[in-house]
């Protein structure tokens, strides 16, 4: 089920496809990265927005990695918090391991003081405990760890991340793309995040077509990146 606007044609794409379009997006149409993420994050915070006033909840956790899928989920972070929504974001990487676009939105959180705090990523005890904890008093997860680039079976602390955040009985909304998923198969890479709702940016992604995939992407919205991905396919 891929609920989509009557402006963007459901087009489905790979891995290299994917990759490829943002290299258009940046290189050719001149569309600066930090555009881009914000796009795709705010496109994010406002379905966000919209399934938290359908089921009431009022604060949402978001687990965060280290590349542009975190990027993206501290995007939504600041949106919600702009709306009234407490936010908290719990990251399971050294901070040192930012950079480039990722980097300048976790600073912009950072002075905008919303709540970050950092999970010791060589204790596999302490990242499920963090989790645990987080998810305690929280009414949404969002799942900013893993990306599309993804490849191989998620490694620690995203493989007890992972299995913890599938532990919890809270909703779940993955950003582009479940932490896990193979983009191209639609297959787990050994585990991944089992969403309610997985709000994907550009295009439909060439896994979500496996039927299995279901189990693990819920409903399936796709969400505007700022330009169609028709322009991006004629780089």
């Amino acid at each position: 089920m891929y609920p989509t606007s009557n402006q963007q044609e459901r087009l489905i794409l790979s891995r290299d496809q994917v990759r490829a379009c943002d290299g258009v997006a940046i290189e050719k149409y001149e569309i600066n990265g930090l555009v881009l993420m914000e796009n795709a994050g705010a496109a994010a915070a406002r379905h966000i927005l919209d399934l938290l006033q359908k089921s009431g909840g009022k604060r949402v956790a978001i687990l965060a990695g280290a590349g542009n899928n975190a990027g993206d989920g501290f995007v939504v972070a600041r949106h919600l918090v702009n709306e009234g929504i407490e936010v908290d974001v719990l990251i399971c990487v050294v901070r040192e391991r930012f950079q480039g676009d990722a980097l300048s939105n976790l600073m912009i959180m950072e002075h905008m003081e919303i709540p970050i705090q950092y999970a010791d990523p060589e204790s596999a005890e302490g990242i499920a405990a963090a989790i645990q904890k987080i998810g305690s008093k929280s009414d949404m997860l969002v799942d900013a760890l893993l990306g599309t680039g993804t490849v191989g079976a998620p490694r620690e602390p995203f493989r007890t991340a992972i299995t913890t955040i599938n532990q919890l009985d809270l909703p779940v909304v993955a950003l582009d793309i479940p932490s896990g998923l193979d983009c191209d198969s639609g297959f787990p890479l050994g585990i991944a995040v089992r969403a309610n709702h997985t709000v994907t940016f550009a295009a439909i992604k060439k896994g979500f077509s496996n039927p299995q995939a279901f189990e693990y992407t819920g409903v399936v919205t796709l969400a505007s990146i700022g330009i169609h991905t028709r322009y991006l396919r004629k780089g």
